[in-house]
């Protein structure tokens, strides 16, 4: 009888780790940027944005707190550092020196915090779910990931005049807007004769050199079978033109709880809380 009960106790217990979760807090600033509070290397508190646009790590030179105990070479990297996150430590992590980040942050974290799990970000609830097994997918569309250099790629239909065009986005979220065209893309569909132009403004690559946006109205964007009306759309104009892909922005995503499969093949999505909230505005 004993032995039963054991037994049952230990087959309990390998369920639960299975379908185990893991939470992490995260707050949203009025920029879209997603941003964790961290314990590196067990001394340096550092806030960090998470960018799903990178695997590794980051310090900007322009952060507000210490970072003391990342030792650099003499090639602005940095090995085998260990990161903790709410109840979550990462090890092996490699940070990069002076890369600029979005506001509020003294750095940058990406996805290889999640690396070998399916993973959750739930801007309904500010947090990340780490998964050991695909959650309950009910309500959820799916589409292809399409990961290249550890960014990940997704598929979205464009109205632009009047026609529909299918463009590949990057998921980028350190860009706070919504759309943010490739320079090959603009010049083609001659964006700035064919989108509602609104405004102008200068950004500063994670270099640091300024770059000239011109910003508009993409009329309708179709993910899936969700349709996204009068989004901000920008693009680069000047003879400094560096933007090489599509950015699918945090304005974009935070109207999104968003799950990423373990391979990184799929990206399953729903509308957030934030879904129909008004479009950032870039100033």
């Amino acid at each position: 009888m004993m032995f039963k009960k054991v037994s049952f106790i230990f087959l309990f217990s390998i369920g639960l780790s299975v379908n185990a979760q893991q939470a992490v807090p995260f707050r949203i600033t009025k920029h879209n940027n997603i941003i964790v509070k961290t314990l590196v290397n067990k001394k340096d508190s550092l806030d960090l944005m998470f960018q799903i646009a990178m695997e590794d790590a980051s310090i900007s030179p322009e952060r507000q707190r210490k970072a003391d105990h990342i030792v650099f070479n003499n090639e602005e990297v940095s090995e085998k550092n260990t990161v903790q996150i709410g109840k979550l430590t990462v090890n092996n992590v490699r940070f990069f020196d002076n890369e600029i980040t979005g506001h509020e942050a003294d750095g940058k974290i990406g996805t290889g915090i999640f690396k070998g799990k399916a993973f959750k970000i739930d801007y309904d609830n500010s947090q990340f779910l780490i998964y050991d097994k695909m959650p309950d997918l009910k309500d959820y569309e799916s589409t292809p990931l399409f990961s290249e250099n550890g960014q990940f790629y997704i598929v979205a239909d464009n109205v632009i005049d009047g026609k529909q065009e299918e463009v590949y986005f990057l998921l980028q979220s350190g860009y706070s807007g919504g759309i943010l065209y490739s320079n090959q893309f603009a010049d083609e569909k001659e964006l700035g004769k064919k989108l509602n132009l609104t405004g102008e403004r200068t950004l500063k690559n994670s270099a640091g050199k300024s770059i000239v946006t011109q910003q508009g109205i993409l009329p309708f964007l179709k993910l899936g079978n969700t349709v996204l009306k009068g989004v901000t759309a920008g693009f680069f104009a000047g003879d400094l033109k560096t933007q090489k892909s599509n950015y699918f922005g945090a304005d974009l995503l935070r109207r999104f709880n968003w799950i990423f499969d373990v391979e990184r093949k799929t990206a399953y999505f729903k509308p957030s809380t934030y879904f129909s909230e008004a479009y950032y505005k870039m100033n």
